[in-house]
């Protein structure tokens, strides 16, 4: 989050009309860091890693008081601008993420015993040149659907060291070739059996 407001960091000065220097800036980010809610834990990042959040510096401020030192004023206002940009550009974040998502994600409609190629870009067991190899290892059956996101197949011996289970943006629906114009496809090649120095 530091990262991304650095990038508005231009923005930022020349519009709310501060003429500091955008570094001074960075200490009053670090606090709107620690103190920010996370979404999956609840909790903010100070809590997690010392048990207690940051004395801020508008908590030492008393409303009834007359006189107030124009530093911490300043200060206090920047971190209040701060935390409302910062919020904004989550906001944003979120929403262009989502609509993106929305967009290009079709539900698949992979259903258990189906035959679906499962692709090879993690696969780190399969000997020979890696250009080499094939994009999709054919074919598996649909073992169980993990939600609408994950798939697992029933793996093979020689696979039996990779995770069946896989998302399914590495799977697609297995088709087989038209037998009358690729007769030969199918068809499994006859082993030769070796001729002994005997014979010969």
């Amino acid at each position: 989050m530091v990262r991304i407001l650095c990038e508005y960091g231009l923005e930022f000065k020349y519009c709310d009309g501060f003429t500091h220097d955008w570094c001074t800036v960075l200490p009053a980010l670090e606090l709107v860091n620690k103190i920010s809610i996370h979404s999956s834990t609840n909790q903010t990042p100070a809590i997690l890693e010392k048990g207690w959040n940051p004395k801020l510096p508008q908590d030492s401020l008393r409303k009834e008081l007359v006189g107030i030192h124009p530093t911490a004023s300043s200060f206090k206002g920047i971190l209040d601008k701060t935390r409302k940009h910062a919020v904004r550009c989550m906001e944003d974040s979120f929403a262009y993420a989502k609509d993106k998502w929305d967009k290009s994600h079709a539900i698949p409609d992979f259903k258990v015993r189906d035959l679906v190629l499962v692709s090879t870009i993690d696969f780190n067991n399969i000997k020979g040149c890696k250009n080499l190899k094939d994009s999709f290892a054919e074919p598996f059956f649909i073992k169980a659907l993990h939600g609408e996101n994950a798939v697992e197949v029933e793996l093979s011996k020689e696979l039996s060291n990779k995770h069946p289970t896989s998302q399914v943006s590495l799977i697609k629906l297995y088709k087989s070739s038209d037998a009358e114009k690729f007769p030969l496809s199918n068809k499994v090649p006859k082993v030769i059996p070796l001729i002994e120095s005997s014979e010969i």
